[in-house]
């Protein structure tokens, strides 16, 4: 935290500090140029440089975006992504990403503007941070030439070797049997798949370019009882050795199918991000065949790796990690995709439920895929 007074108020001035290796906060804002509020989490899985600029008609902004905007290409390339972020209403031309911070609500949380009251220009730390593929801060640059030219020759350096790193999924074997996997394949082939939905703060959507999805319910109560108890006996206990959590609860018993010949895919998400699935704690996919190619999950968060559970195999990771399912490249991925929880996160879902339906009755609220 940093004080200061004012040049033009005769108030002190309270700043939060964000330094290098924190998290950046994550938020959500106005985007120029679309209809939905941008969600800050996304832009996880790869570097990120954040330009705060003010206003776009002051001279040292305009030189920052045209630098900015002339080495894009070449970042992009290099898995940078540029954000500009003004709190005034112009529209700066180009192609860079611009927030449209009118309420200085993302520039009060990095520090840039003072923490209460109304400020100005002369008001504002102006500068630049950057960003692992985990949103950490890894070097800040005040906004000006010398700072501009040094956060380019910064981002020009940055390791590509560094985005891959250990991932905190967990990998479990022998899971489902081979003929019990088979059992919910011929389940699932026996009738039309429903075309999967992305769920959003206002009911679901379909967008095929983002996710691409055949699933079914299992409704028979002796075969959802048999996939609890192969669960119940050989996850849970991995996952309260691995990470402390007693799961006391099962959701969503489907089998879903990404198959080849409808490019199917999911691109990167979160499980947890609206009311309606914040009480998600863990994701586990079970692969119920291994003849296909792609489909393997990614985590872009921390790095490029691919992870292919076995024929009945598990993988069980944190519901607030961002992954992808890539694009399937032949064949059909069969795989069972339950969420566990606990008695606390049962409660808040019984809780959000209630105050979300209040919510949509009142009106429809921003989407946001999760």
């Amino acid at each position: 935290m940093t004080e200061f007074r004012s040049r033009l108020h005769d108030v002190k001035r309270i700043y939060d500090t964000l330094s290098v290796g924190d998290l950046a906060p994550w938020f959500r804002q106005s985007c120029v140029g679309r209809r939905e509020p941008y969600s800050f989490d996304m832009a996880a899985g790869r570097y990120v440089a954040l330009c705060f600029y003010g206003a776009a008609a002051d001279p040292l902004a305009q030189r920052a975006l045209g630098l900015a905007e002339r080495q894009s290409e070449v970042l992009n390339r290099r898995q940078v992504t540029i954000f500009g972020v003004g709190t005034g209403i112009e529209e700066p031309p180009g192609r860079l990403t611009h927030l449209a911070d009118l309420d200085g609500a993302v520039s009060r949380a990095f520090g840039v503007a003072p923490r209460e009251g109304t400020f100005c220009l002369s008001d504002m730390r102006r500068g630049w941070f950057v960003l692992d593929p985990r949103l950490r801060v890894i070097a800040t640059f005040p906004l000006g030439e010398d700072g501009d030219a040094a956060v380019f020759r910064y981002l020009a350096q940055l390791p590509q070797e560094s985005m891959n790193a250990q991932v905190p999924v967990l990998q479990i074997p022998g899971v489902f049997e081979p003929e019990f996997c088979q059992r919910l394949i011929r389940l699932h082939d026996a009738q039309p798949g429903l075309d999967s939905a992305i769920l959003t703060e206002d009911g679901a959507l379909r967008d095929h370019g983002f996710k691409r999805r055949r699933d079914c319910l299992v409704a028979d109560k002796s075969l959802v009882a048999q996939v609890q108890t192969r669960i119940f006996r050989r996850v849970v206990p991995e996952i309260r050795h691995v990470f402390q959590f007693e799961a006391t609860r099962l959701e969503r018993m489907i089998i879903a199918c990404y198959d080849a010949a409808e490019a199917g895919r999911f691109c990167a998400h979160r499980d947890n991000t609206i009311a309606d699935t914040a009480h998600r704690r863990f994701a586990v996919s079970i692969n119920l065949n291994a003849d296909f190619a792609g489909g393997d999950l990614v985590f872009p968060e921390y790095g490029t790796r691919p992870f292919k559970p076995a024929l009945g195999g598990a993988l069980v990771f944190s519901c607030s990690l961002l992954h992808a399912v890539l694009p399937m490249t032949s064949g059909r991925r069969y795989a069972c995709l339950p969420f566990v929880y606990d008695d606390a996160a049962a409660e808040l879902r019984r809780r959000n439920r209630a105050s979300t339906s209040v919510e949509r009755q009142a009106g429809p609220v921003a989407e946001r895929p999760v």
